[in-house]
């Protein structure tokens, strides 16, 4: 039965053919007992009137608005050759409805106009003569309610169709939206996770690279040193490898996630730990705080971190073997500010330009993107005299 339907929706010309030829079927069978009723010829008046508003009804969804003039011309053309109404008289009605409710507006209400007034006029042409005025009245109502109808009908099928295509349109376009969101969002966490992973890998790696080439240089001479060196090689890669697993863990979804996996998110308090871990290191670090120190947002905390994080970062791979550093964050009233110098020899131009022509400079890059994310300002570049000067401005507000 489905199939069925598929078919008739699928092959609306081939329906629309079928009842036109049940439709002329009805009107032949009709004509013997209205031209005994006549006693006229009803072949040559009525044949060509009933084939052509059959065509309207095969025809009624091809090009509606051309069969309702032709209906139009049919209808006029029974009223000068006084061709009385007949079954195939019906089309009239079936193109009232296909036109208010497919065609053109202009169509629509000439429509209604033609059945509100094929009634009226037809009751005047053709008057019941047993009826009486009353009765005839009576009858043109009779007639005019169906056109009426009709066209209601088919008005309401015209509006809930453009009401339906209306919110498909919507959920079309809301689903575009949701996609475009998605992707933005997705972007946007890539991008903070290749920040993130830029950020502890280089520091961890940075570090362990020169413990390692420590520890070869003094294997034979001083044991004690190299294996110092080792052990800190290892904490430095468990280090690296559990903040990985909790930057890594963000792209794991519908997992359980047991308390602790994860090394909780760096702050601000936790920069006088990677500053004394430099220290350990080897890397002269002076760490000053200024101002009274409060509560700031995590996005500030992460950020003010790992600038101190890049930039010292940046100290040990540029800035030579005796190079020193040092850090200040003072607390404004408005802002927290961040100052990270090096006495070392800096790093290559490119690096610190445009991300550099090699694709190099990642880490200030990172910076910059960090600090514009929490509104803040970032200055970097060579200092007076020699060596590197990160300079930051993040605003704070209050906490929550």
């Amino acid at each position: 039965m489905q199939r069925l339907y598929d078919f008739l929706r699928r092959h609306p010309t081939g329906v629309d053919c079928f009842w036109a030829l049940v439709l002329l079927g009805i009107s032949v069978v009709s004509m013997v007992p209205q031209q005994e009723a006549t006693g006229r010829d009803a072949p040559a008046l009525l044949i060509p009137f009933t084939v052509l508003l059959c065509l309207v009804i095969a025809l009624r969804r091809v090009m509606p608005e051309r069969m309702l003039l032709l209906a139009a011309a049919l209808g006029l053309g029974q009223l000068v050759l006084d061709v009385a109404t007949m079954p195939a008289d019906f089309a009239l009605l079936v193109i009232v409805y296909t036109v208010a409710a497919t065609g053109a507006r202009w169509a629509s209400r000439t429509a209604l106009t033609m059945g509100l007034i094929a009634a009226p006029v037809a009751q005047l042409r053709w008057p019941s003569e047993q009826a009486g005025v009353a009765g005839n009245i009576a009858i043109t109502v009779f007639q005019t309610v169906p056109f009426a109808l009709a066209w209601v009908l088919g008005d309401s099928i015209r509006t809930r169709r453009a009401y339906f295509a209306q919110l498909e349109e919507r959920a079309a376009r809301l689903e575009k939206e949701r996609e475009a969101q998605a992707k933005v969002a997705v972007a946007a966490e890539r991008a903070r996770i290749a920040r993130e992973l830029h950020d502890v890998v280089a520091h961890n790696v940075s570090v362990m690279v020169v413990q390692a080439d420590g520890a070869a240089y003094v294997l034979d001479a001083a044991p004690d040193q190299a294996k110092k060196a080792l052990e800190t090689i290892s904490s430095t890669g468990r280090q690296a490898l559990a903040e990985m697993r909790r930057l890594l863990g963000v792209l794991r979804t519908g997992e359980h996630q047991e308390a602790g996996e994860y090394v909780p998110q760096p702050d601000v308090q936790q920069i006088e730990d990677l500053v004394e871990q430099c220290r350990s290191h080897g890397l002269p670090v002076d760490f000053k705080v200024e101002g009274t120190p409060r509560p700031l947002p995590s996005g500030v905390e992460l950020t003010a971190y790992r600038i101190v994080q890049e930039a010292l970062t940046n100290t040990r791979k540029h800035g030579g073997p005796n190079a020193g550093a040092s850090v200040r964050l003072v607390y404004f009233d408005d802002g927290l500010g961040l100052l990270v110098e090096d006495d070392g020899k800096g790093a290559p131009h490119e690096l610190y330009e445009e991300g550099g022509f090699d694709g190099q400079g990642h880490g200030l890059i990172g910076m910059r993107e960090r600090v514009g994310m929490v509104g803040g300002t970032l200055d970097a570049g060579p200092r007076p005299g020699g060596g590197f000067r990160i300079s930051a401005l993040l605003p704070l507000k209050p906490a929550t």
